[in-house]
């Protein structure tokens, strides 16, 4: 059976598992009573907040052409799990709006596409609303594309009109997988047959955790073929497994008796420890053969600390940040104490939405109550000392610089007068807007510190602007900015270039004359005064009042930049009295003076789940 691999690409809500639902729809994959929108966004999250976050393969057979095709996430933040199913792939469906146009995250994917050499197929979807514009997009695709306009297929997959014409494009147009024969069983012949048995290959671009038959690897046969009950060999982790079960996805487990060359398949190993199954590893049947080239390993861009509520539930929290990691790759933690929050961990994100994810993922799934530290990005410290691992506290050192120091936790930033230079990561920034978009698009993103490279038009009226930004400047609140900027038609994708020098410094918060390290921020010396006005007047509303007045102050080192006071809380306990012996007010008047002096005594300010969040969201 000729197979044809293809993976759906697109901006967030342009319809990607809309069309992947009418593709297994029109092939008869599942009946119309086992059809749900959104089919393969098996997440409750994904179906509320209506966005895809996990890759998903399925099997579909067409005209008898077998089909995989595997609908991936729009979002930048989720752009790792888009480049391991372009691995996994000969060609693309790009899925452009047919009302909204080309926006940012498309171009991003597209560009990771090309870099694949995937054969791409133009679709302009939605063309069934009022506010289609399929001419005018057309051209934006023909533009980028270099395409003829009768490539561009335009449908509606709501309706399912031109869906049949989609498919169809993918087999004739996406190539079959390479070494790959129209019958499985001539794909290896002669001299290729004995390269079949012992030199099985195939790359790992997904990991699940099933609670009942272990680590399950989602695979794309590169050479060979498995069988059921195989011994085989996960080379990264030089691990031997045996292959307890295998077969494709529709969209359940669907058992086969053997994965041959081309195909995209499951693998059960029955492996126990989440570490042990990894995503870009390789399967293969000998030890002595070479890895297939993986993908590169996922940089954080985004680092927080997470805390239990209560210090009790830190195992809990343990096990689930362990679980989850299986799933999701991008995901890094370690372990980490804070003075005001106890043991916790220090994770590693690839952007708030993903940070964002993760905390409701772990709060459903997992059932964990959480306190998430205001996120930072990762600095580079160099230091002057010839001892900087006596200074540099549970961070770590570069290997080829081993006096430069890897900080992403404000409470590590070592003494000024040890720093020779503090770099900030850069990334680049691409956004989309309308004409009347571009003047406020500038003025957003210079206040952030950024520089515009340049500026381009996909048509008349919408624009391309390219920027260099700090990452720091764009992770907490621009995406909110500039949708308030842009009336909501702004769009942007980022992606890293590296560090730059910069003056940096750390910001304390202090309460009562002690700093709360949980809200400490390492940031350019010139937002300093703004940012730190801005947390105190947040805590000023957050923070519960006590018996007594909290000074609120950001410091810089010993220097006072900002300061609120939140005043005593005054209660008037005598108030219910109306008569009677004095000595009922004295014995009122003593216990509230018993509560005070105990506070009073203990001095410290509860920071409250909100007032971490009003930080947050500054």
């Amino acid at each position: 059976m000729d197979i044809r691999n293809f993976c759906i690409i697109a901006h967030i809500d342009h319809g990607k598992s809309t069309l992947a639902d009418r593709m297994i729809e029109l092939t008869g994959t599942l009946d119309k009573r086992q059809m749900k929108d959104q089919m393969l966004d098996s997440m409750d999250l994904e179906r509320e907040r209506g966005i895809t976050i996990k890759l998903q393969p399925i099997r579909m057979v067409h005209k008898g052409v077998q089909l995989n095709l595997i609908d991936t996430p729009g979002h930048t933040d989720f752009r790792y799990e888009v480049s391991r199913s372009l691995a996994a792939c000969e060609g693309a469906i790009l899925l452009v709006d047919a009302a909204q146009g080309i926006q940012a995250q498309t171009l991003a994917v597209l560009y990771m596409a090309m870099e694949h050499d995937l054969t791409i197929i133009p679709v302009l979807n939605k063309i069934d609303l009022p506010a289609a514009d399929p001419e005018g997009v057309s051209t934006e695709v023909i533009k980028l594309l270099g395409c003829k306009k009768e490539d561009i297929l335009l449908i509606s997959a709501k309706e399912g009109r031109g869906v049949d014409e989609v498919l169809a494009e993918v087999v004739e147009k996406i190539p079959a997988p390479e070494g790959h024969s129209s019958t499985s069983d001539e794909i290896f012949e002669t001299s290729d047959k004995r390269q079949a048995t012992s030199d099985a290959r195939a790359l790992i671009f997904d990991a699940v955790m099933d609670p009942y038959r272990g680590a399950v690897a989602y695979v794309r046969v590169m050479e060979g073929e498995f069988k059921k009950g195989q011994k085989v060999h996960l080379l990264g982790t030089k691990m031997q497994v045996d292959i307890l079960d295998l077969g494709h996805l529709a969209p359940t487990y669907v058992s086969d008796h053997k994965l041959v060359e081309g195909e995209i398949g499951y693998i059960v190993t029955g492996a126990k420890d989440v570490t042990y199954v990894r995503t870009g590893d390789t399967i293969a049947s000998s030890s002595g053969v070479h890895q297939l080239p993986g993908y590169k390993e996922v940089q954080p861009m985004v680092f927080a600390g997470l805390y239990p509520s209560a210090s009790d539930d830190y195992p809990q929290l343990r096990e689930s940040l362990e679980k989850l990691s299986l799933n999701d790759a991008a995901l890094n933690f370690e372990p980490e104490r804070n003075a005001a929050l106890g043991n916790g961990f220090r994770c590693g994100f690839l952007g708030l939405l993903h940070m964002d994810i993760v905390q409701e993922r772990l709060e459903r799934e997992h059932d964990c109550d959480l306190i998430i530290t205001a996120p930072s990005v990762l600095y580079e410290v160099e230091l002057n000392s010839k001892t900087p691992a006596e200074i540099v506290r549970s961070s770590s050192l570069k290997k080829d610089e081993p006096n430069v120091a890897l900080i992403s936790n404000p409470a590590d930033f070592p003494d000024p007068a040890q720093i020779n230079e503090v770099r900030e990561p850069w990334v680049k920034l691409e956004v989309i807007g309308r004409n009347e978009d571009v003047g406020p698009t500038m003025e957003l993103v210079q206040k952030k510190r950024g520089i515009q490279k340049s500026l381009e038009y996909l048509d008349a009226d919408r624009a391309l602007l390219h920027f260099e930004v700090p990452l720091n400047g764009i992770v907490l609140d621009f995406f909110d900015q500039l949708k308030s900027a842009t009336a909501g038609y702004g769009s942007m994708s980022y992606e890293q270039i590296g560090f730059r020098s910069g003056d940096l410094v750390k910001m304390d918060i202090l309460l009562l004359g002690e700093p709360a390290e949980a809200l400490s921020t390492i940031i350019h010396r010139s937002e300093a005064q703004s940012a730190g006005s801005a947390i105190c007047k947040k805590l000023k509303n957050t923070i519960p009042k006590a018996q007594y007045q909290i000074p609120i102050q950001a410091s810089i080192g010993a220097k006072i930049i900002a300061r609120e006071t939140l005043s005593a809380l005054r209660k008037d306990v005598t108030e219910k009295l109306y008569g009677g012996d004095v000595s009922r007010k004295q014995k009122l008047l003593k216990k509230q003076k018993k509560g005070k002096k105990r506070l009073k005594k203990m001095g410290k300010v509860t920071l409250t789940q909100e007032a971490f969040l009003s930080v947050l969201k500054r």
